[in-house]
């Protein structure tokens, strides 16, 4: 169907959708910003439109409950952090050599805005399960895809070895973002960064 074929009800309803689709991601934008700078216990709904710009309405009517909004927003995060390792790790040569570049990116992805949000929404989970029930998922989905791709610059690395290579990255940044959030020396980050990619290049070796 051509556009000059296309009727007026036809166009409405893409322009509806665009309208939707431009204030869910307002409000997860929006939801973003509040863990990252006043935090889970102080981000109210009202506080969320009112950065989204949009009336309270908007959100019942695209999510149900707030740790819906909560999770919807992560997977948003994520979403775009997984299309971005994607493209930086597909550039990388495979094997040891580009490993030190991978945990470079790696470290990258899970800290900084990516990193607050999380924190936020996890420590608030211990005592919510409709939270943690919520969040897990889209947890769990950016660890095998970003898994996938690890694996694939890893090269001939066995596979079971290159999991483990990934899940120890994956907690060692996790633990400095941490660390980078409660004010822990920069200088101490670097070397343990430093060091875990000796000891991670280390893994080509058949006798370790």
């Amino acid at each position: 169907m051509t556009e000059a074929t296309r009727g007026p009800h036809t166009r409405a309803h893409r322009t509806q959708a665009e309208r939707r689709e431009q204030t869910r991601t307002a409000l997860l934008d929006a939801t973003i910003d509040c863990l990252v700078e006043i935090g889970y216990a102080r981000t109210s709904v009202q506080e969320i439109c009112a950065r989204a710009g949009v009336s309270k309405g908007a959100v019942q009517h695209h999510f149900s409950a707030k740790a819906e909004l909560m999770a919807a927003a992560v997977a948003h995060l994520t979403t775009k952090l997984k299309s971005q390792l994607a493209a930086s790790l597909g550039t990388l040569p495979s094997g040891a050599d580009g490993i030190p570049t991978a945990i470079d990116l790696l470290w990258e992805g899970y800290s900084g805005t990516l990193s607050k949000a999380v924190t936020e929404l996890w420590v608030a989970a211990r005592t919510d399960p409709e939270l943690r029930a919520a969040i897990r998922p889209v947890d769990r989905a950016l660890g095998r895809a970003t898994m996938e791709h690890i694996t694939a610059v890893a090269g001939d690395l066995p596979r079971e070895r290159a999991e483990i290579l990934f899940w120890l990255t994956v907690n060692l940044t996790r633990g400095l973002a941490l660390d980078a959030e409660l004010g822990g020396d920069p200088v101490r980050r670097k070397e343990l960064l430093e060091e875990w990619k000796r000891i991670a290049v280390s893994f080509y070796r058949p006798d370790l």
